[in-house]
């Protein structure tokens, strides 16, 4: 083989590895945390860029603050679960100017401590009543929480000591969280755990949000869609799915039950063939 062919193909080598490098590096990256509603909407718009929009994705799963943190230091193009204005206040102002919010992904979102409405409303109703000792005797003096890092946790905290609550919040994780929750129902036994909506336990449990007289931990919420500077002009196309992608609560909380009763994947085909107008706009823009 003579040198000039040599030569040459060594530049379409070197040409290939360079593109191939930076097609790698154009791939889409997705932080998430495996709570119920950022799982289905985060696994429902993977589906869509990867299927229907050419876009190769990856999800980065971890806990809220490293998000925040990836999405500041552009290790993360962006997070589907932003809770604004109250949960993750804390998170949005130490990373304002270095994050881009796409839009709303939902409304109406909440927080709060949920108990089971097989215990007493005169006996338990609101977090003052958690003050009276028989009810804490009932509780083993414990509130069951979920992830260290979430906003919900925070606030949670703030609460037991805002009311003067004599409680451990138990830290845990959201799957943690709901198998204390159906062990409890199930034995018929009283607890507390931090919750929100939208959640699937809604839908499989009889439940009750209790009173917060204070309001310590908070009111309705907004989940938008946020992501790092400069995603936007890096990848227009995927970020204007982004900012159209907008779905009703009574919509996520009936497919997170679909996916609690099969799986997120089939749950995500049911989703989508069920709304294909609706998908074709968050594609498209054309309505």
């Amino acid at each position: 083989m003579s040198i000039k062919k040599l030569s040459y193909l060594f530049l379409v080598m070197i040409m290939t590895l360079g593109v191939s490098g930076a097609l790698a590096q154009e791939k889409l990256k997705i932080g998430w945390t495996a709570w119920s509603d950022a799982e289905f909407v985060t696994k429902l718009a993977t589906r869509i860029l990867e299927e229907r929009m050419d876009q190769e994705v990856e999800l980065v799963q971890t806990d809220i603050a490293p998000q925040y943190q990836g999405l500041k230091s552009g290790g993360i193009d962006i997070m589907l679960m932003s809770w604004q204005p109250g949960t993750h206040e804390d998170y949005i102002d130490k990373t304002c100017t270095d994050v881009v919010n796409l839009g709303l992904l939902y409304t109406h979102a909440r927080l709060g401590w949920v108990v089971p409405n097989s215990i007493p409303k005169d006996q338990l109703n609101s977090i003052e009543d958690l003050k009276n000792p028989e009810v804490r005797e009932k509780l083993d003096g414990t509130i069951t929480g979920i992830d260290p890092g979430a906003g919900l946790t925070r606030l949670s905290k703030e609460a037991i000591e805002e009311y003067g609550l004599d409680y451990e919040l138990q830290i845990s994780s959201g799957a943690g969280m709901t198998a204390a929750l159906k062990r409890a129902v199930r034995r018929d036994e009283w607890i507390v755990v931090t919750g929100w909506s939208p959640h699937w336990m809604f839908g499989a449990f009889d439940l009750r949000y209790l009173e917060d007289p204070k309001g310590v931990l908070g009111s309705y919420e907004r989940i938008h869609a946020v992501a790092r500077k400069g995603f936007y002009q890096d990848n227009i196309k995927a970020a204007s799915f982004f900012s159209r992608m907008q779905l009703p609560i009574e919509d996520l909380e009936s497919a997170m039950n679909d996916a609690q009763e099969t799986s997120y994947e089939e749950a995500v085909t049911k989703y989508i063939d069920e709304n294909e107008e609706r998908v074709e706009y968050w594609i498209s823009g054309e309505l």
